[in-house]
């Protein structure tokens, strides 16, 4: 290969748009997908350069009888982050944050938020602000307040699910005008795209996503049902929000993005359903174990989405 031809082809590689770096501030396991592993692989099979930090690195999640592993704190995160910079290694085009369990981690956050974009003012962070559900929280309660008055100032979307959303607005959401006060709150406080992951305000048998974005003055609003289906899942919400962040950026269209992003979760969700309860045998509930996200096995599902479900303009 001549100079001229690898100069050439080096301009091609570094210019090309599909040249997106994320780095993935998140929890990881060594067996199963949540977090870290549930966010990296559709990420990577979409195209995208993905460099991964975990807050806590266990066993297995712990919805198990036992987990055990590591949990980092806000010394480790300063180490590994100086590494990177100290080699001028941290050019992202994106930031995706989830569970963080110490407050002194999550502020860390914030700083390196910040200085990420004093080396690409374009960066754009997606926050899923992973605190809770279904009225009980998961982390300390310190974090709360730094995620009102620190993160989510800083975020571009924010995927919170309607717990979350609640915590972080102070707003009881219990239909949907509450659901769109809340989000409009958030808005406020610095995201220009809200995307209530899940909610309880569909019909019977239903779950409901709501998605909102404003830009430059012009609103819009999406609706989206999803089937409840009556099994735990651990790690759809990692998958949602890395999943937006990929569509979003590919299509630039919020109603396709979200339209997308809930036709892969429920494509995994139902692939994982059939294999845990042919595991588990009739009449038996299935295992954590056998509840793992079938991720892997859903691939083609997360390059090709097939649109299962129409995210509506309210």
């Amino acid at each position: 290969m001549t100079p001229a031809r690898f100069t050439i082809l080096m301009n091609v590689t570094m210019d090309s748009p599909d040249d997106c770096r994320v780095l993935s501030i998140q929890s990881s396991v060594v067996s199963g997908y949540v977090g870290n592993k549930s966010a990296t692989f559709p990420l990577q099979v979409l195209g995208f350069d993905v460099s991964t930090v975990n807050s806590v690195q266990f066993s297995n999640h712990t919805g198990y009888k036992v987990f055990k592993g590591q949990v980092l704190n806000a010394d480790d995160m300063s180490c590994l982050y100086d590494g990177l910079k100290s080699n001028m290694i941290h050019h992202y085009t994106h930031l995706l944050t989830g569970y963080i369990g110490s407050k002194s981690f999550l502020e860390k956050v914030g700083e390196i938020v910040k200085d990420l974009r004093e080396q690409n003012p374009n960066l754009t962070y997606v926050c899923d602000p992973v605190m809770g559900d279904n009225g009980k929280m998961y982390v300390p309660k310190e974090l709360l307040e730094v995620y009102r008055e620190v993160i989510v100032p800083l975020a571009d979307i924010v995927t919170p699910n309607q717990f979350e959303a609640e915590m972080l607005t102070e707003v009881k959401i219990e239909t949907e005008a509450d659901a769109w006060k809340a989000m409009q709150i958030l808005h406020d406080m610095g995201p220009k795209t809200v995307v209530i992951s899940s909610s309880d305000l569909g019909p019977e048998g239903n779950i409901v996503g709501l998605a909102s974005s404003i830009t430059n003055g012009c609103k819009e609003h999406y609706r989206i049902n999803m089937p409840y289906i009556p099994q735990v899942f651990v790690g759809t919400g990692d998958l949602f929000a890395a999943c937006l962040l990929a569509w979003i950026q590919k299509d630039k269209n919020l109603k396709v993005a979200l339209e997308k992003t809930v036709s892969i979760v429920q494509a995994v969700i139902q692939r994982t359903v059939c294999h845990a309860l042919r595991l588990a045998g009739k009449g038996n509930k299935p295992t954590p174990e056998q509840m793992e996200l079938r991720l892997i096995q859903s691939k083609a599902d997360i390059e090709h989405p097939t649109i299962q479900f129409e995210a509506v303009p309210v």
